[in-house]
């Protein structure tokens, strides 16, 4: 008996002797040992642990144990002969219990390899599955008593899976940053609705790999997609109870494995060669793969949360411990901070890192949280360990890499001081936009910065503007359709009593909460969905959508979705066939073309601002609402009229034979007031004639009769309008550009 439980004879292809292994690489990898046997090798560290258990499962949960033995550098390996691919297993670690000195060892319960590459069966979180007992009183001293029944029964294991070739790099898209759309999905909620994928692989990674998924991708014309959470993850003991789970998946586990639910052909290995299929169908359709990681923290929570891997195995070293180290360092809000200055933890993240890009296929990262991994020992630094050791990493360097860049410890907001090579999520962005389209904006200052790039936050160290990563909306936080729908959260269903979530929605609800039959009001919210839509897409940076905001998805006004997993979370496909939505997807549609149509809607460099030879303009003019060139009073002054001209003749580029890359210019008129305006239009030297192009007010786009004026004419505006206007080419060099 151990911890209660029965312990099976060992299998037969168990029964030789553990022999040596090796102590690199880390994990359980198949190979062939001595004399041409075959079997795998593990190897764990496990900082100040006593000692370390391999447990085999058969196809019963029946377990087998075998000591490692060998201890090298804190590495406890062994190698296993007759051990293959498909084999389920996990550790036991043996060590002290103190808790008060961080010590957390308790071999009653089964650990995850923080290397598997597979994960079989989900986590159940009965009290077996913590280390303490759970129930002892007085409460707040629960975590120090030690609980002895075995959680094998209520855990996943790890699953032996086959090493595959390297991936071939050579049909990698490649989209370099100034060129990149990104769309943010849920692989499960993207496709769990959708008509046009067979009912068995909706929810799956086989789902978003399918070709009915990849044709909305390419014919709206994204470069690359960011996949919510696909490590492994363990859903939450109290959204269990509630009868909910963790559908977003930031709440990981292990950091090598593809999250096993996701899979359709099976979880014994299936899901890795699954997940690859999804990539290189992505990549032949010319779409990058970026994943949101985890590396902030896991699912062990604080000190009573679970036991599941990394507390078990070595807490002081995987964790940032308090100044009194029963407790976590909390810089994350999720109870536990990965002690990344570790070389251990930084080595787990690396390695986990390279895995994906290099075996997996994927392109790049984005990492939650970011802030807290650049925290050298208490301050976020950045010259810290996690972020050198990126800059230097042949390969990680290479990818694209996106920072959340806040926390939620002190000095934990960060946005625009990642090093270069980063890209960062921009919320100052989203909330100037937000805020000037619901007219709260004191004035026009922040909305030129955001318009242009935000030379502000990135225009040092050799950064570019494609450091900004533009977004209105993202998972977290209302759909788009909701910003203009509501102006309270409304999460209920979340169980919490409507607490959860931010109360900051910046959001204006066109004057009812939540759906209306009112016709006036649904007109009025699709063409601020459109002025939205129209703002992020002709912005200077890199835009980010989310599934579903191009036609209208709501999420009926719950602004923290992450445990609906339920048609709350999951994108309505019958929205596109709706004749009220399907203008905007043909919009959104529309705008994405014209940025890969016109290199001076995603530029490589900062404007300057000066006036450039021969006709004596800037490559960016600011206008105000009577038609002047805006002065420093003007951006100091409130304003709901703002015309940007973006001059086709001055971008900093040459294409790959070194040739000037010239283009049209554009005029973006936008106009968030209640009340039509007229705008006298720039006459030369910006331009002679104008052609109108889109105008948001319309909630069809075909072109108006009367499309072209004359400069220094005077223009109608709607209310609560975004007008672009081409400046219509005059010279032979200009239209040649054109």
């Amino acid at each position: 008996m151990y911890g209660g439980r029965p312990v099976s004879l060992v299998p037969e292809h168990a029964r030789t002797d553990v022999w040596p292994g090796h102590p690199q690489p880390l994990g359980a990898r198949f190979r062939v040992g001595p004399d041409g046997t075959e079997g795998t090798n593990f190897a764990l560290w496990a900082g100040g642990a006593e000692a370390v258990e391999i447990c085999l499962f058969d196809d019963e949960g029946r377990e087998t144990r075998r000591h490692l033995e060998e201890l090298t550098h804190e590495i406890w390996h062994g190698f296993l002969p007759g051990v293959r691919p498909g084999q389920r297993y996990g550790y036991r670690v043996h060590g002290p219990w103190d808790p008060s000195a961080g010590a957390r060892w308790n071999p009653a319960k089964l650990l995850l390899d923080p290397y598997a590459r597979a994960v079989d069966g989900e986590f159940a979180l009965p009290d077996a599955v913590y280390a303490h007992d759970r129930h002892h009183r007085p409460a707040e001293r629960a975590d120090t008593v030690r609980d002895d029944h075995d959680s094998a029964p209520h855990v996943p294991k790890g699953v032996v899976v086959h090493d595959a070739d390297a991936w071939i790099d050579d049909r990698r898209p490649k989209t370099p940053w100034p060129d990149s759309v990104i769309y943010e999905l849920h692989v499960r909620g993207f496709t769990m609705r959708h008509p046009g994928i067979p009912p068995e692989l909706r929810g799956t990674y086989a789902g978003l790999g399918h070709p009915a998924a990849i044709e909305h991708l390419v014919q709206l014309g994204v470069t690359a997609v960011e996949l919510l959470p696909v490590h492994q993850f363990a859903h939450e003991d109290h959204l269990l109870r509630r009868g909910l789970v963790n559908y977003w998946g930031y709440n990981s586990i292990g950091y090598f494995a593809p999250h096993a639910s996701y899979s359709a052909s099976g979880t014994r290995g299936q899901q890795v060669g699954e997940f690859k299929n999804m990539v290189r169908a992505l990549h032949q359709a010319g779409i990058e793969v970026i994943l949101d990681v985890v590396y902030n923290h896991t699912a062990e929570a604080g000190e009573g949360g679970p036991t599941l891997s990394l507390r078990g195995i070595a807490n002081p070293g995987y964790y940032r411990l308090a100044e009194n180290p029963r407790h976590y360092a909390d810089y994350t809000g999720c109870g536990n901070t990965l002690h990344v200055v570790q070389p251990q933890v930084l080595r787990l993240i690396t390695d986990s890192l390279r895995y994906w890009v290099q075996e997996m296929g994927v392109d790049g990262f984005r990492f939650d949280l970011a802030a807290a991994l650049a925290r050298s020992f208490h301050d976020v630094d950045m010259l810290s360990p996690f972020l050198a050791v990126i800059a230097q990493d042949p390969v990680l360097r290479r990818v694209k890499l996106i920072a959340e860049p806040w926390d939620v410890g002190d000095g934990g907001y960060q946005v625009g001081a990642f090093p270069p090579l980063w890209t960062e999520w921009n919320d100052r962005y989203r909330d100037t936009v937000r805020d000037y389209w619901r007219g709260a904006l004191p004035d026009v200052r922040d909305l030129g910065y955001r318009l242009s790039g935000s030379s502000d936050l990135y225009a040092w160290g050799g950064r570019r503007p494609y450091a900004s990563v533009n977004f209105i909306t993202a998972h977290d936080g209302f759909t788009l359709r909701d910003l203009v729908s509501y102006e309270r959260k409304h999460n209920e269903a979340n169980g919490e009593e409507n607490r959860d979530g931010t109360d900051d929605n910046r959001s204006w609800n066109c004057g009812a909460e939540g759906e209306t039959e009112d016709p006036a009001t649904n007109a009025l919210r699709r063409r601020q969905l459109r002025n939205l839509l129209t703002t992020l897409l002709l912005s200077t940076g890199v835009p980010m959508l989310v599934a579903g905001d191009e036609f209208g998805r709501t999420q009926g006004g719950n602004n923290n979705g992450y445990c609906q997993d339920n048609e709350t979370g999951w994108v309505d496909w019958s929205l596109p066939a709706d004749p009220h939505w399907r203008p905007l997807l043909d919009l959104t549609r529309r705008l994405i073309r014209m940025r890969r149509e016109h290199p001076v809607l995603r530029r490589r460099a900062f404007f300057s601002g000066r006036r450039q030879a021969p006709a004596g303009i800037r490559d960016l003019g600011w206008f105000t609402a009577d038609g002047r060139e805006m002065t420093g009073e003007d951006w100091h002054s409130p304003s709901r009229t703002v015309a940007m001209y973006l001059s086709g003749r001055d971008i900093p580029q040459r294409d790959a034979k070194g040739r000037p890359v010239t283009d049209v210019s554009f005029l973006v008129v936008l106009h968030a007031g209640e009340e039509p305006t007229d705008f006298p239009l720039p006459g030369p030297p910006w331009g002679s004639v104008y052609r109108l192009l889109l105008d948001t007010s319309r909630e069809l786009q075909d072109a108006p009769p009367d499309s072209t004026h004359l400069g220094g004419t005077t223009l109608r505006v709607p209310e609560r309008a975004v007008l672009l206007l081409r400046v219509e080419p005059t010279t032979p060099e200009i239209r040649a550009g054109a």
